[in-house]
């Protein structure tokens, strides 16, 4: 380990640079260099760094009140920021439970399906069905129904048991002789099929993330999916979580990505976006229905956590909440988003090593290939996505490489997801440094 530093990083062999001011849409280091935040971290900062609006907010609250637990308390705050995410959520959801992070909202979502279950006199219901390639957090049960192989494997005798079925990977998985719609149908009836074969009446939900994230790179679902999958879960009784995590809350131009598909989940898992990256905080947005099964049976969800609803994350989450809706950045994220996808196909459409460039609103993922004809993926020991990162790093720029998006093991993208407040200058920038960093690695790896 690093003998500079006691703290237990991530990456155990060197520290990473120590940053110690942001401002709108930049990181800062101590020694001075400036970041253009493109990823905003993982999704998080949606109003980049330093927003007055929100850092006002959590110096009063925190003046008032900063910590109450809640098996004694509410808190004013904590009401105010579930009224104003109800009234914007699908139709339906009439409750919110707060959390510190998305893998908690994950893990707490399934705790609520199973409970759900119990109080309805349906305990048989023991099976979640998820998909590879998705990712829905790293507590054991989130890493259970994710599909990360990378972070599974050494954990597997950990796991419960979770059927997993195909990813919506349009880019590799469509046949060519498939429209989008056929290839959806065709994902629906693979599902279909692993509800029969476990049992129609002992599933208890379908987990999946309305967008894929991290692991496989803004996997964007073709027109009809997940119609096909809302229609297929209520046949069955089973729930349909949605993870949005990392792709809800604004980041694809709706504040809800399923408003996009026309569906309305059970349970809604938000976090990132919700708090900005000003606070860790998290929520499961519950439909009236699984909330009333608690109430009128055991009058209690079996479920909790030291800091969930914590005054001064509502607080900060509450102040996002109402800066993107006062200053229209729903709007903006889709003006923007279109610009960027606009400038990332014209620079990168057509590169020899670009695969695929797919996405929505300010959520992009970029496939890297060897071969454009074949799609051939790059071999994995040369770590791709790695020397990516650390070419954007000294040109700038913080991006969300990862490699292992075809299976695990195999394929190399990068994530952008850049603040809402960013101008197009700014996005151009993140352009020209992204090229830059690419054919400073292509140049590396001939």
């Amino acid at each position: 380990m690093n003998p500079d530093t006691r703290v237990f990083h991530r990456q155990l062999a060197t520290r990473p640079p120590l940053a110690v001011k942001g401002q709108g849409v930049h990181l800062f280091d101590a020694e001075g260099r400036a970041y253009i935040d493109a990823s905003g971290g993982a999704a998080v900062s949606c109003l980049g760094h330093g927003h007055p609006d929100v850092l006002a907010a959590m110096h009063a609250q925190i003046d008032q009140l900063a910590y109450a637990h809640t098996s004694f308390f509410t808190t004013e705050v904590a009401e105010q920021l579930a009224d104003q995410l109800v009234s914007t959520a699908p139709a339906g959801m009439s409750h919110v439970y707060f959390v510190s992070g998305g893998s908690e909202a994950v893990e707490s979502a399934l705790k609520m399906a199973r409970q759900y279950f119990v109080e309805i006199g349906q305990p048989q219901r023991e099976h979640f069905i998820a998909r590879r390639q998705s990712y829905h957090g790293n507590t054991l049960g989130a890493l259970a129904v994710g599909g990360n192989e990378w972070r599974r494997a050494q954990f597997r005798p950990l796991l419960i048991d979770v059927t997993h079925v195909a990813p919506c990977y349009e880019y590799r998985d469509r046949h060519a002789d498939e429209t989008p719609e056929q290839y959806g149908q065709r994902l629906v009836a693979e599902l279909a099929e692993a509800i029969e074969r476990l049992g129609p009446d002992k599933v208890m939900a379908f987990v999946a993330e309305t967008v894929g994230g991290a692991t496989a790179g803004v996997l964007t679902p073709v027109p009809g999916y997940f119609k096909g999958v809302r229609e297929l879960c209520d046949r069955h009784g089973i729930l349909l979580i949605l993870d949005e995590v990392m792709c809800g809350m604004g980041r694809t131009g709706t504040l809800h990505a399923c408003e996009q598909e026309g569906v309305v989940p059970d349970l809604l898992t938000v976090a990132k976006g919700l708090g900005g990256g000003y606070q860790p905080i998290g929520a499961v947005l519950a439909q009236e229905r699984i909330v009333d099964a608690m109430r009128q049976g055991s009058g209690l969800f079996q479920h909790g956590h030291t800091y969930l609803g914590h005054a001064v994350a509502c607080a900060a989450a509450l102040a996002v909440q109402r800066v993107i809706q006062r200053d229209g950045l729903l709007a903006q994220v889709r003006e923007r988003g279109a610009y960027l996808a606009s400038r990332l196909q014209a620079v990168l459409g057509e590169h020899p090593h670009v695969g695929d460039i797919r996405g929505r609103g300010l959520f992009w993922g970029i496939e890297l290939v060897q071969d454009r004809a074949t799609r051939q993926w790059f071999d994995p020991s040369l770590k791709l996505h790695a020397r990516l990162k650390a070419a954007a790093m000294a040109e700038g720029l913080m991006i969300y490489p990862m490699g292992g998006t075809v299976d695990g093991r195999c394929g190399d993208h990068v994530l952008l997801a850049p603040p809402f407040i960013s101008s197009p200058e700014e996005l151009d920038a993140i352009v020209d440094r992204l090229v830059r960093a690419l054919a400073q690695v292509m140049k590396g790896i001939r």
